[in-house]
């Protein structure tokens, strides 16, 4: 039964330990995570290699258990097994047999899920054409590129019609080319009003197509909230290059607007609050200096991760330290 709210996926306070090797001490991996997934929406879980995003996702696929806590799909516990036909899955290095073709794959998903044959021949077809396909459907899966092969990825993860699809590192390892045919799908599940958990380090591609956002660092959830709420207008600099400039205007402008010059050959480059961009140049022109450039920096999810994964950890840790008896 579906509770009363939008939250499709919900974790709470999930913790996770796991005993490295026998009469070793355990080692908490996950820190009383909680994050909730909300229908139709793309959510991006994004954190390092090792901050414990393919651990929650298989805690929410029920392979294995959390040592506390609580999560659940479309409100059903994910111990529970009666809205596993809801959800489609896109592991990181998914395998497919190298001698079928993509139809055939298909069609060997379609069978396992328990779909009837007449279904099949509906079915298949329009996901060959979803992920564009249709041209290498009957090619052997051997002949097929990496970025094909995603795609075959998340053709199966929607073989059965899921509600909820859940993507680990769906554009790792693709060329330029390979991420737009992904984050094309992707967009398009959103379009079809699936709700799209995705596991990801590449921050460019969240900034892009994600609605929300979850950085987990450590086990322990950093950050979370709708993408543009961590990028804010306000928060804009500009970088800025002068020529020519004294060395005791240059002293005169960094006192002046806290700023710290980075030298380029007979070059300074420097970043400032947009505010007082007009100020700084108005005084670099005025102290004989040359303006070579004058460059917008918008503050990227990349930063915040950056600043994020960085940053020592404040207060308590919740669910435990690093080790658990």
């Amino acid at each position: 039964m579906v509770a009363d709210t939008d939250e499709v996926v919900r974790v709470e306070g999930v913790v996770k330990d796991f005993r490295p090797g026998f009469g070793l001490r355990r080692k908490r991996v996950l820190h009383g995570v909680t994050f909730s997934v909300h229908d139709g929406e793309i959510f991006g879980f994004v954190g390092p290699n090792g901050a414990g995003k393919t651990t929650t996702l298989k805690i929410l696929m029920g392979l294995i258990r959390p040592t506390a806590g609580r999560a659940s799909i479309l409100g059903c516990d994910v111990r529970e097994s009666e809205f596993r036909h809801q959800i489609g899955f896109l592991p990181e290095n998914p395998y497919f047999y190298p001698y079928l073709t993509a139809r055939e794959i298909l069609d060997f998903y379609a069978r396992l899920s328990g779909m009837p044959s007449a279904l099949r021949r509906r079915r298949i077809p329009e996901l060959l054409e979803r992920v564009n396909l249709v041209h290498a459907a009957d090619a052997r899966l051997k002949t097929y590129s990496k970025g094909m092969l995603q795609r075959v990825g998340v053709a199966q993860a929607l073989v059965h019609d899921p509600r909820v699809v859940f993507l680990d590192e769906p554009m790792s390892g693709l060329d330029p080319i390979g991420r737009k045919e992904i984050r094309d799908v992707i967009l398009d599940l959103r379009a079809a009003g699936k709700t799209v958990l995705m596991n990801t380090h590449i921050l460019h591609d969240v900034e892009m197509i994600c609605d929300r956002v979850a950085i987990i660092v450590g086990g322990r959830i950093r950050h979370q909230g709708p993408v543009d709420a961590f990028l804010p207008e306000a928060d804009v600099t500009t970088d800025v290059v002068l020529s020519q400039l004294p060395a005791d205007a240059a002293t005169r402008l960094e006192e002046r607007f806290g700023l710290e010059m980075r030298g380029l050959g007979d070059r300074v480059e420097l970043r400032i609050d947009d505010k007082h961009v007009g100020d700084l140049l108005g005084l670099a022109l005025g102290a004989g200096a040359r303006v070579v450039s004058v460059t917008p920096h918008r503050r990227s999810l990349e930063d915040l991760f950056l600043s994020t994964v960085r940053a020592p950890e404040v207060g308590p840790a919740s669910g435990g330290g690093e080790e658990a008896a």
